[in-house]
């Protein structure tokens, strides 16, 4: 499923990548992995810091984010994370 984004270009299929991100968030979210994939090198540059610097602590953001996306329909996923390109949570 093709999704239009607000200046009229299409956003090519994204469903598996939800699955694949939620999984590597939950899994070894605390090294970025899932922002690279959906991609955010900027907020996955920043959970590699913060991670580094809580040893660790902060990897339960990228859990919670995680169980969002495996939660979220094909099309909220898509509508947040691909066309409006939110970041966090």
């Amino acid at each position: 499923m093709n999704v239009i984004d607000e200046n009229g270009n299409t956003v090519p299929n994204q469903e598996s990548k939800r699955v694949l991100a939620g999984v590597l968030a939950i899994l070894i979210g605390s090294i970025g992995v899932h922002k690279f994939i959906l991609g955010y090198t900027k907020e996955g540059i920043i959970q590699i810091i913060v991670s580094i610097i809580t040893c660790g602590f902060a990897g339960i953001i990228p859990f919670i984010e995680g169980i969002i996306y495996l939660t979220k329909s094909d099309e909220e996923f898509i509508q947040t994370y691909q066309v409006n390109q939110r970041g966090w949570f």
